[in-house]
Order: structure tokens, then C-alpha cells, then sequence
């Protein structure tokens, strides 16, 4: 019986994937092989040796201990693009707020409370309403900085509004690529980007690289009167540039679901309480995605949509074989895998299928076996120098 350990409340949907003659899972479990959380912080503490996975359902990992994990041989999986529509939702949200006069103009309607003359009333909106006119998105443009699952949907949302876009990811993945509209006009330079923009919204995650992204130096290369637009990490934002920016006007608007105490109560700043991700749908999409990653590793090895580990897949055999797999992680080093094939040799145990990738320092090993492993086989290769974990599937 494999063992789940969860954290937060996980959309029935997810836990559904987990048929109950294989697994417990539940916030109870002791020594479980994984852990399914959304947004607990998760120290190092709470990962027994048992552990062999971290599913997140949502596209952060802010609140897993990646490095910690990496080093025990632990896969820690995200789910990116099962919230991106609500988070796409919710960028035009910002960008209307931003442009028409819809939040002032409610907040002068609601001290209108005590009016009775219907007539009045009508006339006071036709003398008021100029107070709160805006401006279309249509015929703007929209600069949008990482081009991911949520950028790419962003991008075609812009363009379908008759916006024109522009487009900064220096890190595009060839599958993002192949998302992103051919209409989006990709720039090279950051500073160029947001100096041609009206708008400018941010989909990136929190690096060393992109940590305070925007700076002092960025707003003020910015086009004047720009609104921006973050949804992606509060990291990522400088709180004392984007306030100097407003004071000066560089910035016109800026929005945020990271609420900071030097923002609130300012007419030039919306805030949201970080509800990007916030829908049904998003839950219940990121559950089902965190859940089947774990199920195909558990079962089969298999990674997909891991932020330490490399993509790797390997079909089972079928027929006679014996079915049994071995997963083994080990530093990325010369060498390794000719000492792991050598001690399964040296037990006369045939190899029927094997594939093997890394990633930085981790390299990890599937190997379909003929005849299933020794425990003692299995002990000398885990007792191998530079060999993090050993798994019998």
C-alpha cells in the first residue's frame, strides 16, 4: 500500500485519481512515500526518509525546500498551466480596472445610498459619469514578461481584444514557443519592451535572475504613464521603485495580487489578495494534474512537470518479462551507470529496456529488468558511491 501525506484542502477530484486498494491518502500518514500539499510551507523536518516525491498543485514551489530535496533524491513536481486561465481571467480583469473608471465610479454610487428620487438620481449619473470615463484596451499595447503556460494565454487573450503585443522570455522552452501566437512581436531587450508598452504584465517565476526584476533602473526606462500588472510573485517586484514610480507618474497604475502595507489605500494601486489561482476550476485542474504525476512516479518512475529532476519516460514491457524496474538517482558524475549495470550483471540480471537522463547534478536511471533484483543486488547499488536513492518498482 502506498502512502500520500497531504497538506490543504485537495480538490476531491484529485484525491479521486487514487484508487483506495493502492493507496492511503490523508493528512495522517506516517512514513508516507509522498507528499501532496498546495500552499503549506514545507520544511525539510517533515520529509522522512520514506519520501520519494513532492507534488504541488500549482505552478510555484516558494514553499518547498527544492534544494534539500534534490539532495535526498526526492522529485518534486509542479502543476504549470492547470491555473493558467484563471490566471489569464484575472490579468484582464486587472487591465480593466486599470482603464475605465469602474472602481471609483462604484465607490461614488455606493454613497448615494439615501437618494430616493429615481429621476434625480438618473441626472446626477449623467452630470457624474465623465468623472470615470477611461480608455479601451483596444489599439494598446501590452508587453508581457515571461512566456510560459499563463504568458502565452495572456498573449492570445491581448490579441483577440485587438491589442498589440510584445513579448520578453530570454528562457523560452520550445513547447512555449510553439503555444505562443505568431501575432506576439518577441523583444530581445527588457528596457525596449517596456518602453513601447502601455501595459505590462509579469508571468515568471521567483530565480535568482528574476528576483526584484523590476527595479528602480526598469521603471525608469519605462514608458510614462504605464500601467503594470503583476500576478506572477511579489519577489519580482522592487515595492520602492514601483512607489517611486507612482510619485513621479512613470507608473500610472499598478496591480497586484501581493498586497504590501506601502501600497494600500493608494488610488494609483489595485490590489487583489492573491486569488490568481482562486477559481474551482483552477483547484480541481491542479489537483488532477499534481495527482496523476504522482500515481505515473509511484507506479511506473515516470517524471513529468518536475522543477529538480529531468523529463524521463519509459513505456513498460509487456508480455513475459517480469515487469519488474528499478529507478535509481545518483549524482551526475562519469561513470555511473556502468557500475549500476555491472552489479545487476554480476547477479545475472538481464536488462530488457533502460533509459537515463540528468539535470544539473542529479542523474536518474529507469532500468526494466528480466528477472526481478536480489536484495541483495538492490543493497550493493544503493551501497555505490555517488547513489542518492534506489527504488524497486
Amino acid at each position: 500500500m502506498l502512502k500520500i501525506r497531504t497538506y490543504n484542502q485537495i480538490s476531491d477530484k484529485g484525491i479521486s485519481r487514487f484508487s483506495t486498494t493502492r493507496y492511503q491518502v490523508d493528512a495522517t500518514q506516517n512514513q508516507a512515500d509522498a507528499v501532496l500539499l498546495r500552499s503549506h510551507k514545507l520544511s525539510a523536518d517533515e520529509l522522512e526518509d520514506s519520501i520519494k516525491a513532492v507534488a504541488r498543485a500549482g505552478a510555484g514551489v516558494n514553499n518547498v525546500p527544492v534544494a534539500q530535496c534534490t539532495e535526498r533524491g526526492i522529485v518534486v513536481f509542479n502543476t504549470p498551466g492547470a491555473n493558467a486561465n484563471a490566471v489569464k481571467e484575472l490579468v484582464l480583469t486587472g487591465m480593466l480596472l486599470a482603464s475605465r473608471g469602474i472602481l471609483p465610479g462604484m465607490q461614488f454610487i455606493s454613497t448615494l445610498a439615501g437618494m430616493q428620487d429615481n429621476g434625480e438620481l438618473s441626472k446626477l449619473m449623467e452630470t457624474e459619469k465623465k468623472r470615470f470615463a477611461g480608455n479601451e484596451l483596444a489599439g494598446r499595447t501590452l508587453g508581457i514578461i515571461g512566456l510560459g503556460a499563463i504568458g502565452s494565454m495572456v498573449a492570445g487573450m491581448a490579441i483577440d481584444l485587438g491589442m498589440t503585443v510584445l513579448g520578453y522570455d530570454p528562457a523560452l522552452s520550445v513547447d512555449a514557443a510553439w503555444r505562443l501566437p505568431n501575432q506576439v512581436h518577441k523583444i530581445e531587450n527588457l528596457s525596449a519592451l517596456v518602453a513601447n508598452s502601455d501595459y505590462v504584465t509579469l508571468h515568471l517565476p521567483v530565480l535568482d535572475s528574476t528576483r526584484g526584476l523590476v527595479n528602480a533602473d526598469l521603471v525608469a526606462s519605462m514608458k510614462p504613464g504605464l500601467c503594470l500588472l503583476n500576478f506572477a510573485r511579489d519577489e519580482i517586484v522592487d515595492t520602492a521603485a514601483v512607489v517611486a514610480g507612482l510619485n513621479s507618474g512613470q507608473l500610472r497604475t499598478y496591480v497586484s495580487d501581493f498586497p504590501r502595507y506601502e501600497l494600500i489605500g493608494r488610488d494609483d494601486v489595485i490590489l487583489m489578495p492573491h486569488i490568481g489561482a482562486s477559481t474551482a476550476e483552477a483547484e480541481e485542474n491542479c489537483a488532477v494534474m499534481a495527482a496523476e504525476q504522482l500515481k505515473d512516479f509511484l507506479e511506473n518512475g515516470n517524471i513529468r512537470n518536475s522543477v529538480n529532476f529531468p523529463l524521463l519516460s519509459l513505456e513498460r514491457v509487456s508480455g513475459a518479462e517480469s515487469g519488474t524496474r528499478l529507478a535509481v538517482t545518483n549524482k551526475n558524475v562519469p561513470g555511473m551507470l556502468g557500475k549500476i549495470l555491472s552489479l545487476l550483471a554480476d547477479q545475472n540480471i538481464n536488462v530488457v529496456d533502460m533509459i537515463n537522463k540528468s539535470r544539473g547534478e542529479i542523474a536518474y536511471n529507469l532500468i526494466d529488468l528480466a528477472s526481478p533484483p536480489s536484495e541483495a543486488a538492490v543493497s550493493a547499488i544503493a551501497a555505490t558511491d555517488d547513489v542518492i536513492k534506489v527504488t524497486v518498482l
